[in-house]
């Protein structure tokens, strides 16, 4: 199986497509969703972190030991990367006990954080637990950041960036963005204040229509907004001494694959990407829609190995989503129904394409 995604030309990615069924899924991206809990209310949360928590729920830090060791008992704990992911993984007190213990028993890990809690008491714990790479959100200028993170903590962020910045243990120092309506007119604004403080990737994101977003559409990018971002991040990568990058989520077309990222779209859920949630399901990509028919097992019954193995028969089937509106599109070898994330399961549909949005219709004459 493939262990990361390469850069493919037009040929090569939908030959790599069609390849895929015929190897071995490998385990290459584990996230731990560590909780649910957050000390922010974002509006644009994927997974509406924060709301209607139960504590019982969440794997203690024996039971998320226990499946760490499991795994690296069976395979290469040193080709998996374990993603630690929320909610906000800081809330959670073991998180570096966890951590130290899984670096020891070879993992490399990283870390998606809103960046709130990070001090020096942390970044020393980062250090001696082996993390090696953090991408921290950042979406927009004071304003616009603190009223959709639902939080003024604009310059806390920024100072916690510098302390990891000068601290010089990271491998790699990333920005998140979300792009909406209120701060796609501060990309400019925002790309000069990447450059000074001296990160090594700014990841620009759209807002997809998932979770909470779902109730804050005023914010959603249109038409005109989507060319704006695609463009903007087409030409920053062409002069900036720093990687600049659209997500991984989104089948852009052609025109766009290989342009604004360093590789082309797949959406590799249940192929080398699997989680582990707060509650111990097992499962794909964390911000896919929680459904349970597609939870493939928990790890307080199941082990997490035999599940990856033996089930995700669905996530890996190339044609799951070829759906009336796919079927037909010129791009579907190549894009395959886009990504899980905003798959509309009620409907069978994609909820965003943005290969019709960015070149039109893309259906067969």
């Amino acid at each position: 199986m493939i262990k990361e995604i390469m850069k493919y030309g037009k040929a090569e990615l939908a030959y790599k497509n069609k390849q895929i069924l015929s190897q071995k899924p490998e385990l290459f991206n584990l996230f731990w969703e560590t909780t649910l809990r957050c000390n922010a209310k974002c509006k644009h949360c994927g997974s509406r972190a924060g709301e209607n928590i139960n504590l019982q729920e969440e794997l203690s830090t024996e039971e998320i030991k226990n499946v760490f060791q499991s795994i690296a008992n069976k395979y290469d704990a040193s080709k998996i990367l374990i993603s630690v992911t929320g909610g906000e993984p800081l809330i959670r007190q073991d998180l570096f006990e966890v951590m130290k213990f899984a670096n020891q028993l070879g993992y490399h890990w990283g870390m998606t954080t809103n960046g709130i809690l990070i001090n020096d008491v942390v970044i020393s714990k980062m250090k001696e637990a082996g993390m090696t790479t953090i991408s921290i959100s950042l979406d927009g200028l004071e304003q616009s950041h603190d009223a959709f993170r639902g939080v003024k903590s604009f310059g806390k962020i920024i100072e916690n960036v510098k302390k990891l910045k000068e601290a010089k243990f990271l491998n790699y120092l990333q920005i998140t963005t979300v792009v909406n309506k209120s701060n796609i007119n501060e990309l400019e604004e925002m790309y000069q204040k990447m450059a000074e403080l001296g990160i090594d990737s700014w990841r620009i994101l759209n807002m997809d229509p998932i979770g909470r977003a779902e109730d804050n559409q005023e914010l959603a990018l249109d038409k005109e907004d989507y060319i704006h971002l695609i463009k903007f991040i087409q030409e920053k990568r062409k002069k900036s001494n720093f990687d600049v990058t659209y997500g991984c989520t989104h089948f852009l077309g052609m025109k766009f694959e290989n342009e604004v990222r360093n590789f082309s779209f797949f959406c590799m859920s249940g192929f080398t990407v699997g989680s582990i949630l707060y509650n111990g399901d097992i499962y794909v990509c964390p911000s896919v829609e929680r459904r349970k028919e597609l939870i493939q097992g928990n790890i307080r019954t199941d082990d997490f190995v035999d599940v990856w193995e033996n089930k995700f028969k669905w996530f890996r089937n190339l044609d799951k989503f070829k759906c009336k509106e796919c079927e037909n599109c010129k791009d579907w070898k190549y894009c395959r129904g886009d990504s899980l994330d905003t798959w509309d399961f009620n409907n069978n549909r994609p909820k965003l394409c943005l290969t019709k949005i960015l070149e039109g219709d893309k259906t067969d004459e």
